[in-house]
This record gives C-alpha cells, structure tokens and sequence, in this order.
C-alpha cells in the first residue's frame, strides 16, 4: 500500500513492517525521524495503563494533528540540541504516550490525579536545590516515589507549568542575582546550568524580554 502525506502529516510505521519513503515529485521532501526502542514503548504502555502487556498496534498510518506534529518537532529540537535532560524526557514522555492513546489499540482508563501537594513540593525543592545539575524526569520522579508520567501530570496541574519550564524559570531567577552581582556572563551560564552563553542568553530573553547584556546595562544605567 501507498499512503501520501501532505507537509507537517504523521506516518505511523508499526515493527517489523518493511516500509521505505520517496517524494511524489523532482521538489523532494525532508523528513524528521523517531525511532523509540520496544523498551520505550513498553514503559510508554505501562505509564499509561498501570500494567505490562503486549506493544501498541497502530491500525491508522498516516494521520493529521496539529498539536501532536507540534509536539513531536519540539521534541526533535530538543534531542537536537541536547540541552536540557529533563525536557528531552518529558517531552519523549509525552509524545508517546499522546501517541499511544489517541491512535494505539489499547484500552485503559487514565489514572485520576490526586492532590499530591507533598510529592509537587518535594520535586520543586529537589530543582530549587540542584538546577545546575543535569536533572533528569527518572531523577525527579524517584525523588518523589511517582511515576515519569503521572509526576508530569500532576506537576502540571499544581504548579501551572511542567517540571522542565520551572527548572528554566529557576536557573533564569539565579542567573539574574549573578548578573546583578557582576559576574561575567559565560560564567553566569555555566553556574546556573546552562550548556552555553547563547542558550542562557535564548532563554533569559524568551522569558525576561530582554538579553542578559540589555539588563547589566539597564542595571548600570540604574546605578
């Protein structure tokens, strides 16, 4: 069988089906892959469903999503980039199990969030204290004695945001008492956890609204 997509579609290729892909004309296409291993997939199901059974079968093969084609490019910038563990984890999370309830042949009943205000603080206090290092979900979760998944969802719900963009926002707080301090911006960007100069300078300005130069000079001219 054939199947087309258009650009920004999904094809789902489920294991051992022998498949290959080409253009449908001389313009060419470029393709963004991800290949999760049986083990992935097997955690992927077990988050999901609270039990150990056979791989997901995927009946459709193309599809068309726009939140979860979203979702998949994001991941694969941040595997690209390598800069943050515990994104990459979260956002792999996510995608496969996004991917595995909405289009897999298994059935379950997602687990209820209770009100794990204990275990949420427990996790926000492990990334006040360790956010220079490279924290990882698996790290997090196992802090806090929850599972990757349901630690993402209830994270989320509690705090408004996914245990990743706290770790940023942290690391962003300290890198702006550094600066205020005078320390010189490359070690600013190390201290707090980032892999470099430009990917603190990418997310100070992402969330202060200006680039870690632009504030030291705005507290200069202040002083």
């Amino acid at each position: 069988d054939k199947h087309f997509t258009p650009p920004g579609g999904i094809i789902l290729i489920n294991p051992d089906t022998v498949h290959t892909g080409e253009a449908v004309d001389h313009h060419g296409f470029e393709m963004v892959c991800l290949y999760p291993t049986i083990a992935h997939m097997q955690t992927a199901v077990f988050e999901l469903t609270g039990r150990h059974q056979s791989l997901p079968f995927f009946a459709e093969v193309r599809i068309d999503q726009p939140r979860l084609i979203d979702n998949i490019l994001a991941l694969h910038r941040v595997l690209a980039q390598e800069t943050s563990p515990l994104e990459c984890e979260s956002r792999f999370v996510l995608t496969l199990t996004q991917l595995i309830k909405q289009y897999a042949d298994i059935r379950f009943n997602e687990q209820r969030l209770g009100r794990e205000r204990k275990a949420v603080r427990q996790a926000r206090r492990y990334i006040d204290d360790c956010f220079a290092q490279g924290i990882t979900l698996s790290q997090l979760a196992e802090h806090v004695s929850l599972s990757p998944y349901y630690l993402l969802r209830v994270f989320r719900a509690e705090v408004g945001m996914p245990p990743h963009t706290y770790l940023e926002s942290v690391r962003i707080r300290q890198a702006q008492r550094l600066i205020e301090a005078g320390q010189p911006m490359v070690e600013v960007a190390y201290e707090v956890g980032f892999s470099s100069q430009s990917h603190l300078t990418h997310r100070f300005k992402q969330i202060i609204g200006v680039t870690p130069g632009q504030y030291a000079q705005q507290l200069r001219s202040c002083s």
